[in-house]
């Protein structure tokens, strides 16, 4: 599995029974990815996504989990195998551009503080649209609350060219997020306890705390197709979504403000399933039940890698739901 390549980059693209996606995606970065080496990781497809990788794609690198691992498990099991100094996370829904790498790369060689970069991320169904998953980069109020430039809630932001900067940011997203291999290592890759959903804002926000940068550098665009492994409307993302926000708490917040904190999440969470049952979501209502179970049980081994320090102060507005929803602050400009 181990690679020769003497490529800074490595473009690593995580895969499960989405031989679909391959087919539709994989060519653009094939195409505009040059001077990378390209991988894809299987975990464990039962679909033919690896016969058609190794007919179809013989100068990618194919590296082929034993099990179904997740996102988090997935990647971080994988990356063992990688040996170039950054890597690039891409989902299998992601369309590249030409000339993508070129400002990351300059970004990463310019600035040597910089762990993690996120680009512009666009919708590939509306390509005049930002993409919920990322958008212009994100951010995260006092209570874990994740939004972005360009996505607030359900509320995405036309691309105006707004947000062709480059300029710090709090989280990056998973659908396609570089990091140096130093960093990854150091912080010991995405907690395979999140399984997927969240682990990217996990990981950032450990890196913010071990005084790391994270950018959003808006001269690279790619488009994400999004809902591609798992839909909004499906239960299972409710459940890890829910749960997985509730174990980043735990392990990220300074020690003073971490129960208080917790409590609030949950009757906020409590509130939202009410509210699923007044839609007629029923199955999202029992998804947060579960969802807070499993973080109860789970709570003793994930206070176990809580932070050993008091980390800077990391929200950027103390509550985004109050702003959105009763301060109809609907765009991120309003917010400051």
């Amino acid at each position: 599995m181990n690679n020769s390549s003497k490529n800074k980059v490595a473009v690593v693209i995580l895969n499960w029974n989405g031989v679909s996606l391959l087919e539709k995606f994989l060519p653009s970065i094939v195409n505009y990815s040059d001077n990378a080496t390209i991988y894809v990781v299987d975990n464990n497809s039962s679909d033919t996504s690896v016969s058609f990788l190794q007919k179809n794609f013989p100068t990618v690198t194919l590296i082929q989990n034993q099990e179904n691992y997740g996102f988090a498990g997935g990647y971080t099991i994988a990356l063992q195998h990688v040996e170039e100094e950054i890597y690039a996370l891409v989902n299998s829904d992601i369309e590249v551009t030409e000339n993508w790498l070129q400002p990351i790369i300059e970004l990463f060689d310019n600035e040597p503080e910089t762990a993690i970069i996120q680009p512009k991320i666009l919708d590939y169904k509306n390509k005049d649209y930002f993409e919920y998953a990322g958008a212009g980069g994100g951010f995260i109020d006092k209570f874990g609350y994740p939004f972005c430039r360009g996505r607030i809630f359900t509320t995405i932001e036309k691309d105006n060219k707004q947000y062709d900067d480059t300029t710090t940011v709090f989280w990056a997203s998973g659908a396609c997020l570089f990091i140096r291999k130093s960093v990854f290592q150091e912080l010991g890759g995405f907690d395979t306890d999140f399984f997927a959903h969240q682990e990217e804002i996990d990981l950032c926000w450990r890196a913010f705390n071990a005084n790391h940068t994270i950018k959003y550098c808006g001269k690279s665009t790619v488009f994400h197709l999004g809902g591609a492994t798992l839909e909004a409307s499906n239960p299972k993302k409710t459940y890890l979504n829910f749960r997985n926000s509730l174990l980043m708490l735990v392990k990220n917040l300074p020690a003073k403000q971490v129960f208080q904190i917790i409590i609030f999440r949950l009757i906020l969470d409590g509130v939202a399933g009410v509210r699923f049952l007044f839609l007629g979501k029923f199955q999202h209502f029992i998804a947060i039940l579960k969802a807070h179970f499993s973080f109860y049980i789970m709570f003793p081994k994930i206070s176990k890698k809580r932070v050993k320090f008091i980390p800077k102060k990391y929200y950027s507005v103390s509550s985004i739901v109050l702003d959105y929803y009763w301060a109809k602050k609907r765009y991120f400009k309003d917010l400051f």
